[in-house]
């Protein structure tokens, strides 16, 4: 089960998400591509890697960021770049650009500190932009946590489509998350829960600020709690959003 898209149509265009999703690929593409083998891939990472028992001890800040741009495989890429295009137009619309591109860095660098602090002897390089990714998830459901989301379910040769609000989604991936770290020994490698679910709470956090001077709930209000139309944008009143005129 996961997400394939959503139905929310932005209202600018999201340089900044494909910008990010470029580079993803870029970066990927070149130490793939140009490193020798495995083990040339194994000491690139550990360089630029997040190894929590070199940041727990002040060396190695500078992976922090540079983690975010790496991944571990094909797959472990293609999964990230699809969550970070479903979900990060809206919020790059709601935010704008520049401060966008603060939001995604910060949220990284959180989940990643957040790893650190959940195993700081770890010698186990870890890569990823999920953190980073995790935060646009968490904003998104704070601010559109009924904005509808198609899900692929394929069980055996059954697969199907179904639409579902934001918030069961999101909430669902949040939870394994969290029990996920809840259940794993921090110290081994494998999936780096506790970077996930910091980093949906940070951006859960981060978005606060906005979400208030929006007007809190008013902005649900407003906006049913899916991202505002963008032929409505530019246009909400304080009290209700203007009928889109019917397309004949």
């Amino acid at each position: 089960m996961f997400p394939i898209r959503d139905h929310n149509p932005s209202g600018r265009t999201p340089y900044v998400t494909w910008g990010l999703i470029l580079a993803n690929v870029v970066i990927y593409v070149l130490y793939t591509t140009m490193l020798p083998g495995p083990a040339a891939v194994q000491d690139f990472f550990m360089s630029w890697a997040i190894i929590p028992a070199e940041v727990s001890t002040g060396s190695g800040w500078i992976t922090l960021l540079t983690s975010m741009f790496l991944h571990g495989g094909l797959m472990h890429l293609a999964g990230n770049m699809l969550f970070l295009w479903i979900f990060g137009d809206n919020l790059e619309d709601e935010m704008g650009h520049l401060r966008y591109l603060g939001f995604y860095l910060a949220s990284g660098i959180g989940a990643g500190l957040i790893h650190v602090l959940a195993a700081p002897g770890s010698p186990i390089p870890t890569v990823g932009a999920s953190g980073a990714i995790a935060g646009v998830m968490g904003g998104y459901l704070l601010l559109f946590p009924r904005a509808r989301v198609d899900i692929l379910v394929i069980l055996v040769i059954f697969f199907k489509i179904f639409p579902v609000p934001a918030w069961a989604m999101l909430g669902l991936w949040f939870a394994l998350q969290f029990f996920g770290g809840m259940g794993a020994d921090p110290q081994a490698g494998g999936v780096a829960y506790w970077a996930h679910a910091g980093g949906f709470v940070i951006g859960f956090a981060l978005c606060l600020p906005l979400w208030l001077r929006r007007g809190g709930v008013g902005f649900w209000s407003r906006t049913h709690g899916t991202p505002p139309h963008p032929q409505a944008r530019y246009s909400l009143s304080p009290t209700r959003i203007p009928k889109v005129p019917r397309q004949r």
